[in-house]
């Protein structure tokens, strides 16, 4: 991921109320039954800034033109399939200048399942009108679910 501080977005929680307008949906994720890097992003339409994820296509679904309402109950319906969902959180995604260009609902799984309860480590940069978001799990995760402990040399 490239590192430029100034391009990063910043992120806080919400509430739903908040949320009006139309919006491209995001809905990265969910391809298997244990796929635990899901995540919705709405990304809001008219304001000439276009959310992209870094990732292959076959990793994520777009839909247009969804009211904040659909999107939001669509949203929180992907997310939950896992069997460890517990609940989830809204956050808005923001620019240097606290303009709201989207959210994030993103999972909250139960905290004994995987020794965390927020498994997600995204990152979000503009970068010449658009919003590349970065996607994966936090590394400990990663490592228990995969079994990458390190093994001694032989």
């Amino acid at each position: 991921m490239p590192l430029h501080p100034e391009k990063h977005l910043s992120t806080t929680l919400t509430h739903s109320e908040e949320i009006t307008g139309t919006f491209t949906l995001i809905l990265y994720g969910a391809n298997h039954i244990n796929d635990l890097e899901t995540i919705a992003i709405m990304d809001r339409e008219g304001d000439n800034i276009k959310f992209q994820p870094y990732a292959p296509e076959f990793l994520y679904r777009v839909k247009n033109n969804i009211p904040a309402e659909e999107a939001l109950k669509e949203s929180i319906k992907f997310i939950s399939r896992h069997n460890s969902f517990h609940h989830y959180e809204i956050n808005k995604i923001m620019d240097k200048g606290n303009n709201v260009l989207g959210y994030e609902v993103r999972p909250i799984y139960e905290p004994l399942a995987f020794g965390i309860a927020d498994v997600l480590d995204v990152d979000y940069i503009l970068d010449e009108g658009y919003v590349k978001i970065y996607i994966r799990l936090i590394p400990s995760v990663e490592r228990m679910l995969y079994n990458e402990e390190e093994k001694p040399d032989k």
